[in-house]
């Protein structure tokens, strides 16, 4: 076997470990997981995750999981914590601390803090009969007989496991919350996540924004209307307010070509009818579908009444992204 071999074999065996001691903890899982849920469910304050060295790492990863979640939560350095960061805990607080051996010296040292003050926490080890567990409202059990590592020395499927067990927490907290997709995109407003969630409403033109004009009116008018809102449509309503056509850029160069004299005709007798609708509700990401379908750059939105309140542009999705 060639090294070209051994290296891909090394690869595949790490993560078969890994997923075996995934596959371990999850058979083992039972009344504890949810207990550890229901602390953190009830949790007044915040989610704060302490661990040293690699631990601490998959705690910063925990928290932030749990804070785009609807969990609020942040990390605290153990040892930073001994100088002066203990001040970050307040009253309702509940810890996660991760130490596979449950006797990392840093974490035994803020044990007696976390009780003084009340602190409820759960504790991720792979020590039952740690002094962590002995400390913690609920013990979340992640024994590793092996790491992945072939000298068995650097943490690798013990971390794996954590980071796995913290991901199980968080979206057990999601079912349990009921968070939705639209307050995760409020989490995320600059991420490509975020911009999937966008709804139409959160993009589409309003009030003195959206172009309107009358069926009765001249095509002139339609005109103005036009180039001042600058949306390259414009909406077409009846007397009483109900959207009955549009007019596009489109439009316009198409009459000019068969009539000049169209500029003083009725906006009736030039719109084009059956405009292309979308619910305020819906996914900016429908809207691009949709425009997509029928080459069309801009929807309207109406109310249930059928009155204009709303119209989007291509280019509206595009500057957010959504494109």
């Amino acid at each position: 076997m060639d090294d070209r071999d051994n290296i891909l074999e090394l690869g595949k065996k790490v993560l078969r470990k890994e997923a075996s001691v995934i596959l371990k903890v999850e058979a083992q899982l039972g009344n504890e997981f949810v207990k550890a849920v229901d602390v953190l469910y009830n949790c007044a304050g915040r989610v704060v995750t302490t661990g040293m060295g690699k631990s601490g790492l998959i705690c910063k990863k925990i928290a932030a999981t749990l804070s785009s979640t609807g969990t609020p939560s942040f990390f605290m350095h153990p040892a930073d914590a001994l100088h002066g960061d203990l001040g970050m805990l307040v009253k309702g607080d509940v810890v996660i601390a991760v130490s596979n051996s449950g006797e990392t010296e840093e974490i035994k040292q803020l044990l007696s803090s976390i009780e003084r003050f009340g602190l409820k926490m759960v504790s991720i080890t792979g020590n039952l009969n740690s002094t962590l567990a002995e400390f913690s409202e609920v013990v979340l059990y992640t024994e590793v007989e092996e790491e992945a590592c072939p000298l068995n020395l650097a943490p690798t499927a013990s971390t794996t496991v954590v980071l796995a067990l913290g991901d199980a927490l968080a979206m057990a907290l999601i079912r349990k919350r009921g968070f939705q997709a639209e307050e995760f995109a409020q989490f995320h407003p600059g991420g490509k996540l975020g911009r999937q969630l966008l709804r139409v409403k959160d993009l589409m033109h309003t009030d003195e924004q959206l172009p309107i004009v009358g069926d009765w009116k001249l095509m002139k008018e339609a005109i103005y209307e036009i180039t001042n809102k600058r949306l390259g449509m414009t909406c077409v309503i009846n007397n009483v307010g109900e959207l009955v056509g549009v007019i596009t850029d489109g439009d316009l160069r198409r009459l000019m070509e068969k009539d000049i004299t169209f500029f003083n005709k009725s906006v009736g007798d030039c719109m084009a009818g059956n405009p292309k609708l979308i619910d305020s509700d819906d996914l900016a990401a429908q809207a691009v579908q949709i425009m997509e379908e029928y080459s069309i750059t801009s929807l309207l939105i109406v109310n249930p009444e059928n009155k204009p309140i709303g119209a989007i542009h291509l280019h509206d999705l595009l500057k957010a992204g959504v494109v």
